[in-house]
């Protein structure tokens, strides 16, 4: 009898519609034909529902940890954007109150990208940031993680990536309630870059 692999590898698959409205794209169907995409009747179309998409571009993400799929909608032209990743495991979330829940990547990924809200961060860094978290999740060994873990994981990522974005989501996931809990946190932030330009030491002058 064989034994079982140490980690489950399954592909899983995850929706992101930052594509065209249907509307928009109507307008470029008429040469869709001719660029030789392969159909897909195993995905259904977010807008109308069709499972009659095609793909139209499939390309590794900057990272290689996803495969991303363009995909394109025959009946009504929308178009839209998967990914494709490998799970190493399940993982369930403890919550503070004791409850336990399945981990939900994309939950995780939609409190990221609230935070980044009208900042200039590239998508493909939220994505990395996204990836960097679960891989080290997965990788912890624990097949239940705390959802402080999480969240300090999070603004970890956030304060690396963008100021405000971390003051955002410290806000809420810390629960401030005085204005004096974010200049805690602005003074920490302060003290933190003013520690990572202090000038270097001058260089000894040659004998």
């Amino acid at each position: 009898m064989m034994a079982s692999p140490a980690f489950r590898r399954s592909p899983c698959v995850f929706f992101s519609l930052a594509g065209d409205r249907p509307d928009e794209a109507r307008k470029g169907r008429r040469g869709m034909a001719r660029t030789g995409r392969f159909k897909d009747s195993q995905m259904r179309c977010p807008y109308c529902g069709s499972l009659d998409t095609q793909v139209k571009d499939s390309r590794p993400t900057d990272d290689s940890a996803s495969i991303r799929r363009r995909r394109v909608c025959p009946d009504c032209g929308g178009r839209f954007t998967t990914f494709e990743r490998v799970q190493l495991r399940e993982l369930t979330v403890v919550k503070r109150s004791g409850r336990r829940t399945v981990f939900d990547r994309d939950k995780l990924q939609t409190s990221i990208e609230v935070a980044l809200r009208k900042r200039a961060v590239a998508p493909e860094r939220i994505e990395r940031m996204v990836n960097g978290i679960v891989r080290q999740l997965e990788s912890s060994g624990e097949a239940e993680i705390a959802s402080s873990a999480i969240g300090e994981l999070v603004m970890e990522g956030l304060k690396a990536l963008d100021d405000v974005a971390y003051v955002r989501f410290a806000s809420v996931y810390k629960n401030f309630r005085e204005a004096r809990d974010f200049e805690e946190i602005l003074g920490q932030l302060s003290a933190d870059e003013e520690e990572g330009e202090s000038p270097a030491p001058p260089a000894r002058a040659d004998d």
